[in-house]
């Protein structure tokens, strides 16, 4: 039974392992574009309920811990206050400005903009490995004019 029990307790630590080297690395295409899109949508949520209230439990711990719902709610009065609707999103494919990295403390930066038009959406997200998956640690989206 010991034998079992150290085998299993072996197998755990190897998928952990496995787990925590897959987070070192950029995700897949389709993946990193489903990560960007998924921050961006509930942010949008976000922006356009009031309620922060869901994109804060979507933050990484640390995010979390530095900004409370309250606080995001202030950071981002203006897309709240001007209905700022970024929807469009969904249905385009992310353009990056620079190639997404992992950088030396393992977070991953995603930076580049949507072609949407006239008024185009520029994110810059850094992401962390948190819960087993990538969590927002950083994020910054203005809109500008499409060139």
């Amino acid at each position: 039974m010991a034998a079992i029990a150290r085998l299993a307790g072996m197998l755990v630590l190897l998928l952990t392992a496995v787990a925590a080297a897959a987070q070192t690395k950029v995700p897949s295409e389709r993946a990193l574009e489903a990560l960007v899109k998924s921050a961006l949508l509930s942010f949008n949520d976000a922006n356009l309920t009031g309620n922060y209230t869901v994109f804060h439990a979507k933050l990484s711990k640390p995010f979390r811990q530095q900004f409370s719902v309250e606080k995001l709610k202030d950071t981002f009065k203006e897309f709240n206050e001007k209905n700022i609707d970024i929807d469009i999103v969904s249905a385009m494919k992310p353009t990056y400005s620079a190639a997404p990295a992992v950088d030396g403390d393992g977070k991953l930066n995603v930076k580049g903009f949507f072609p949407t038009d006239p008024t185009r959406v520029n994110f810059d997200l850094s992401f962390i490995p948190s819960d087993g998956e990538w969590k927002l640690i950083g994020i910054n989206v203005k809109l500008g004019p499409a060139s």
